[in-house]
């Protein structure tokens, strides 16, 4: 099986890569708007669905087209990537000495069908020092990250307490669950 990635995060591309299928990385400009009904997991289900029906590929008999998208949920409220310094300070704090939720949402498609699911760990974090923050963002500029942050950086070395759930799933595709589903895809 070939599998097409439709994500420019080098941290899905290279999770992917690890797997050991061979893939390529296709484009998906997919409006990332969601109806503000919607709510924690199924928030990033309808946005993975909305890239895979935007994305009007010819997929082959042995090609599965993989669509996600992470959202950080925290006080029944979504942190999405921050556009600025200001907005990711926030959400930082918004985070410090809660836990919160990071949920991926897949769409597989092949040539003759589609299948949609989720996966959610939740994240602790310690109260982070004000400073800590400061560093974190000038130095880490986390604002491609949804919730403002990467585990598998600064902030996650010092600041994450523990996670209930896949730690990949964090960073960026619950991959466990994605090589399961493919199995039997």
């Amino acid at each position: 099986m070939e599998l097409l990635l439709a994500s420019k995060s080098p941290r899905r591309r290279e999770l992917i890569a690890q797997l050991g299928y061979k893939y390529q990385i296709i484009d998906n400009n997919a409006p990332e708007d969601f109806p503000h009904h919607l709510k924690a997991e199924q928030i990033p289900v309808f946005l993975a669905e909305q890239k895979a029906n935007f994305n009007k590929l010819s997929l082959s008999q042995n090609q599965v087209a993989i669509f996600a998208d992470t959202i950080v949920w925290c006080e029944d409220e979504v942190l999405n990537k921050p556009e600025n310094y200001e907005e990711a300070k926030k959400m930082l704090q918004k985070l410090s000495g809660k836990s919160h939720q990071v949920i991926s949402g897949l769409c597989l498609k092949s040539h003759h069908k589609k299948e949609s699911f989720f996966d959610i760990t939740t994240v602790y974090f310690k109260p982070l020092l004000e400073n800590e923050i400061d560093y974190y963002i000038k130095n880490y500029k986390p604002y491609d990250k949804a919730g403002a942050y990467g585990i598998q950086e600064w902030i996650g070395f010092i600041g994450v307490e523990k996670i209930e759930g896949s730690y990949f799933n964090v960073v960026g595709l619950p991959i466990q669950k994605l090589y399961q589903k493919l199995l039997t895809f």
